[in-house]
C-alpha cells in the first residue's frame, strides 16, 4: 500500500504521508515493537509515589490536588473521568517491555507497538469481546487525564502539565471489531524515567490484586519498603499517600481488613499502637533486571537532595541523572549517593 511499510506485519505509516498531509507519530526506526514474553512487570518510581490514579471503580471526574514533601502535583480528568490503577496496567506493561529492551541493547522509543491480546495476557485479563471494549476505554481515560506539577530549577518554579499517554491510535481491528494491535506513544515524562531506570520490578501476583486499594498499598509498600526488612507510616499519611477519598475512618477501616486478609504479594502488615501500620517484608524482591551496574543509592540520598532542591520533584530529578549516566557511557561509581547529591548541587545553581 502506498505510504506504508510493514513492521511485524502490521501496516505502519511514515511520517510526513498520513492522512490528509499531516504527519504521524513516528516512522519504523521510531517505533518499539513490544514482543517479548515474560517479561518482569516494571513501575516507575514517580506514579508510584504521588497517588495519580483513582481508586474509585465508577468514573472520577472530580480535579486531584495533591502535595507533599513540598511536591505540589494536580491530576485533571476529562469527561470520561480520571485513569484508574487498573487502567495503569497499560503503563506498566510498557514499561516493562522497554525495560526488557534496554536490558537486551536495543534501541528503544516512547512510541510502542503492541498487540492487544498480548496485554490483556501480560495483565491477568480476560481476552473476551467485552476486554477490548474496556481496553480502548482504559486508553482514552490515559490520553485525557491531565498532570499539572510544579519543578524548581536554579531558584525559579516551572509549572508543566503533561498527560499520561501522548497518544494511541487502533492499527487493526477485525470484521467483529476486535482491537489487536495498536500504537502508543508515552509522554516524555514517562519516558525519561524508563531512559534513568528510575523503576521497581513488580511482582507477578500483582495482576492478582483486584481491589484497588490493595493495589495502591502494594505499590506503596514496593516503593518505600523495598528490599529493607521493615517500613512504618501512620494511617493518615498513608491515606494521603495513597489517594483514597474516603474519609480515614472507612480507610483505617478497610486497612484493618487488608491486614486480616493478607492479600499483598511479598509484604505482610500489622497494626502498631499510636496509629501506626508495619510492613514487613515476607517474599523475595526480584532483582531489576540484569544491568546490575545501575547505580543503586540509599533512600537518605532523596531525603539530602529534597533539601539541596526545595519544592522539587526529587524522582524527576533521580530520573533526569540517572539519563545523564547512561548518556556518559555508564561510568563505575564508587560512591552513587555524593556523585547525585553533587550533580543535584550543580543543577541547583543559577544559570548565568
Amino acid at each position: 500500500m502506498a505510504g506504508q511499510a510493514v513492521a511485524g506485519g502490521i501496516p505502519v505509516r511514515r511520517p510526513g504521508i498520513g492522512r490528509g498531509g499531516v504527519s504521524t507519530p513516528a516512522a519504523i526506526g521510531d517505533l518499539f515493537i513490544c514482543d517479548v514474553f515474560g517479561a518482569s512487570p516494571k513501575d516507575d518510581l514517580g506514579t508510584m509515589e504521588h497517588p495519580i490514579f483513582s481508586l474509585s471503580t465508577k468514573p472520577d471526574r472530580r480535579i486531584l490536588k495533591y502535595e507533599h514533601n513540598g511536591t505540589q502535583v494536580e491530576v485533571i480528568p476529562s469527561v470520561k473521568g480520571r485513569a484508574t490503577i487498573h487502567d495503569k496496567d497499560i503503563l506498566i506493561y510498557c514499561i516493562s517491555q522497554l525495560m526488557a529492551g534496554l536490558n537486551a541493547g536495543r534501541e528503544v522509543s516512547r512510541t510502542l507497538q503492541l498487540k492487544a491480546h498480548d496485554l490483556l495476557l501480560a495483565t491477568r485479563r480476560d481476552t473476551g469481546g467485552d476486554s477490548y471494549l474496556r481496553l480502548r476505554e482504559a486508553f482514552e481515560r490515559l490520553a485525557g487525564t491531565r498532570i499539572t506539577t510544579n519543578i524548581v530549577t536554579g531558584g525559579i518554579e516551572a509549572t508543566s502539565g503533561f498527560g499520561l499517554i501522548e497518544s494511541w491510535e487502533i492499527l487493526r481491528k477485525t470484521r467483529g471489531g476486535r482491537m489487536i494491535s495498536v500504537m502508543v506513544t508515552l509522554s516524555e515524562w514517562l519516558f525519561r524515567a524508563v531512559l534513568g531506570r528510575s523503576v521497581l520490578t513488580l511482582s507477578p501476583e500483582y495482576f492478582g490484586l483486584r481491589k484497588p486499594l490493595e493495589r495502591r498499598v502494594y505499590e506503596l509498600a514496593r516503593k518505600h519498603c523495598g528490599r529493607q526488612p521493615e517500613w512504618r507510616i501512620s494511617v493518615g499519611t498513608l491515606h494521603k499517600k495513597s489517594g483514597s477519598a474516603a474519609p480515614v475512618r472507612v480507610f483505617r477501616a478497610a486497612i484493618r481488613k487488608m491486614i486480616e486478609e493478607a492479600p499483598l504479594p511479598d509484604y505482610a502488615m500489622t497494626e502498631e499502637p499510636g496509629d501506626m501500620i508495619r510492613f514487613t517484608r515476607a517474599g523475595v524482591i526480584e532483582e531489576d533486571g540484569p544491568d546490575f551496574s545501575a547505580p543503586r543509592m540509599d533512600p537518605g540520598a532523596l531525603d539530602a537532595a529534597r533539601a539541596l532542591a526545595p519544592g522539587a520533584d526529587v524522582y524527576a530529578l533521580e530520573a533526569e541523572w540517572r539519563a545523564f549516566w547512561v548518556a556518559s557511557g555508564r561510568p563505575r561509581l564508587s560512591a552513587p549517593d555524593r556523585a547525585f547529591l553533587g550533580w543535584v548541587r550543580a543543577r541547583m545553581l543559577p544559570k548565568g
